[in-house]
């Protein structure tokens, strides 16, 4: 048995190595190229950055999501590799948890959900949940994921205009900040095709209610350190991580909506 672990051990590892590196590099050239220094943009070499050494140039440490990547991943596949869905198989259930977890630090590091990646999804989304719950629960569940968030995003847009009109009022420049993106839309989308219907509608309160738990916390924790201002509750979370969260949980966690969900 402690040999067969390293078999997920080791993919984990190498997941969590293409999650860290498409992580460091679309955001930046929106497409596959090498990876360079935050602070000074010198290219690493291959050995120092499959190794996760510094920046030979500026000595800049690697960051910790970096670290935290790694430990996350491969955590999760072992857990996996112990609990995988039956009609996924482990393969199948670590791509789709290495596609998570790329959005998901993408979309908390830089608040973006990139096209190219909502399309991979997609497709990825569509296969995994055909095999999961059939081809008709998933297209119904991926239709309804995006025009539950669609309606969502228009009443962000409008809640966005009323912030805008209220910092003018206040003598502040509005900015470009929105409630919720259009990435945010097209997620829930692929996380219906992963969840099918009708688990994308839990899926998605479900995860509004993780974004609103941890503002909570968020605001309570600034008014004990006294670090609270006014305009903290005019901040926005990204709220794609939120999404995230709640879809691994119903599909890789046995039980979970009966766990929550009262009978």
């Amino acid at each position: 048995m402690n040999g067969l672990i390293l078999i997920p051990t080791i993919l984990g590892f190498l997941l969590s190595v293409l999650v860290n590196y498409l992580s460091d590099v679309l955001p930046v050239t929106r497409k596959f190229s090498k990876p360079a220094c935050p602070q000074c943009g010198q290219f690493h070499e291959p050995a120092d950055y499959l190794l996760f050494k510094a920046c030979r140039q500026c000595g800049r440490r690697r960051s910790i999501r970096t670290w935290l990547t790694v430990i996350a991943l491969i955590g999760l596949s072992v857990y996996i590799w112990m609990n995988a869905p039956a009609n996924l198989g482990y393969l199948l259930s670590m791509f789709v948890t290495a596609y998570l977890a790329l959005i998901f630090v993408i979309d908390m590091e830089h608040r973006l959900i990139l096209h190219p990646t909502t399309i991979f999804g997609a497709l990825l989304g569509f296969g995994a949940g055909w095999l999961n719950h059939g081809p008709k629960r998933t297209l119904i569940g991926g239709v309804a994921g995006f025009l539950i968030m669609f309606g969502l995003y228009y009443f962000g847009v409008l809640f966005t205009r009323y912030r805008a009109w209220r910092m003018t009022k206040a003598g502040q420049q509005p900015d470009d900040e929105e409630a919720l993106g259009f990435g945010d839309v097209t997620l829930a989308g692929v996380l219906g095709l992963l969840l099918g219907w009708p688990f994308i509608w839990f899926g998605l309160l479900q995860g509004i209610l993780f974004g609103g738990v941890f503002s909570a916390l968020m605001v309570v924790f600034m008014l004990i350190a006294r670090k609270y201002k006014e305009n903290v509750l005019m901040v926005f979370l990204p709220y794609g991580p939120f999404l995230i969260l709640s879809a691994f949980f119903i599909l890789f966690i046995p039980n979970w909506i009966g766990m929550v969900v009262p009978k």
